[in-house]
Parts: C-alpha cells; structure tokens; sequence
C-alpha cells in the first residue's frame, strides 16, 4: 500500500467502507472524506471509532458545530501532500462533482509514486456492469482529477446475496480492464460473513466489516 492512497468510484461501489477497512487494517494517520455531495453512508458517521483508533478523520462537519454539512473540505486535508511522514486515505465523491474536489490538492502533490488512485468496482450497479462502461467510468474519474487511474478494486457483491461465482465474474470483467489499460487489480472485497470463498482472487484480499453501513442499514 502506497503512503497516499485514493479511492474513487461510483455510488454504491463501497469507496468508504473500503477506506474505512484499509485505514483499520494498516492504521493510516488520516482519512480524507472529500465526499460533500452525499451525507450518507460515509465515513464521517464513524468520527469516534476512527478517532479511538488514532485515525485522524478530515471532513466537511465544522468543529463544535454538531450536525454540519458543507460544501467544502477543511484545508488539514492538504497536510499528508506537504507532510512525507503521514500516511492517509481520501474516500472521493461519486460523481463528476465529487471527483472535481482533488483538484486543489494537484499542485501539492510532488512525488506521484507515493501515490494510488484505485477505482472500486461493483458489476452489480448500473454504471458499471461491464467492460465498456468501467472504461467510461474510469476516464471520466481521470479528467476530473487530472490523475490516472493506478489499480482496480474488485468490489462485486449483492450484499447478503453474494455468492463466490458473482465475485469470479467481477473479476472477470476486471481482468479486461486490466488488460486494456495495463493497470492491476490492487484489492479483492470479501464481506466478513462470506470468508469461506476459497478461489485464489487477484489481488490483495480485504476481509471486509461494514462499519459504515451499520450505522444506517
């Protein structure tokens, strides 16, 4: 894992519970929500957890102002760009909008090997239910934030519904992906209650706990 990692993707593709896990998993200095297009299911709702596990949470609440929500991101979320020593994960917005946001940070960003921008995948939603609208969704995240695109995430699932062959075929889609665009599939998203899934997934695995979505669903 790279010092800087980004996630972007569509609604519903689990961009925060993913970087909810992997700042958890590596214990990541900062978490960078610059979603301020949608006030649900994002990792803001997790502040205490996070904060309780020296994870440092940026996001668009005012301070001592409980209940905020503003379109704007506090300028701490510049810090790991000009700081080498921390370590961090942005959650994107996922839309154009939502994408847009990054591009503040651009001219911070020196060395672009300490960085990933990783794009998380569900082939069950609309906008990305195979090769060509990946593709889409892939380039239009790439205009937005002037960045390319390092690695994919295989996050496939219907939720409760999932079964193994739904996250084979995820990957399958990906692998083209990957082909195409000569990027890796960086991560493999196994829900917590599905880790008996036994095939070899590309990537590294995520044993995934929905911290996020319980404190909605």
């Amino acid at each position: 894992m790279k010092r800087i990692t980004i996630i972007c993707g569509h609604y519903g593709s689990g961009k925060s519970e993913i970087s909810v896990n992997l700042a958890l998993k590596y214990k990541i200095n900062y978490l960078i929500d610059l979603d301020i297009i949608n006030p649900y299911f994002r990792s803001r709702s997790l502040s205490v957890m996070l904060e309780e596990n020296n994870i440092h949470l940026v996001e668009s609440t005012i301070k001592n102002m409980t209940g905020s929500d503003l379109p704007y991101v506090s300028g701490e979320g510049v810090v790991p760009f000009v700081n080498p020593n921390i370590t961090a994960i942005y959650d994107l917005g996922g839309t154009e909008n939502g994408a847009r946001v990054l591009v503040q940070f651009l001219d911070r960003m020196k060395d672009m090997n300490e960085v990933d921008l990783l794009c998380s995948v569900n082939i069950f939603r609309p906008e990305t239910h195979d090769v060509k609208s990946i593709l889409k969704t892939i380039a239009m995240y790439e205009a937005e934030t002037q960045l390319r695109v390092t690695g994919l995430i295989n996050n496939t699932n219907l939720i409760n519904d999932t079964v193994e062959e739904d996250l084979i075929r995820g990957e399958e889609i990906l692998l083209e992906v990957s082909k195409i665009l000569n990027i890796p599939i960086k991560y493999t998203v196994i829900e917590e209650s599905r880790m008996n899934f036994n095939h070899e997934f590309q990537g590294e695995r995520i044993d995934l706990i929905r911290h996020v979505a319980k404190k909605f669903l």
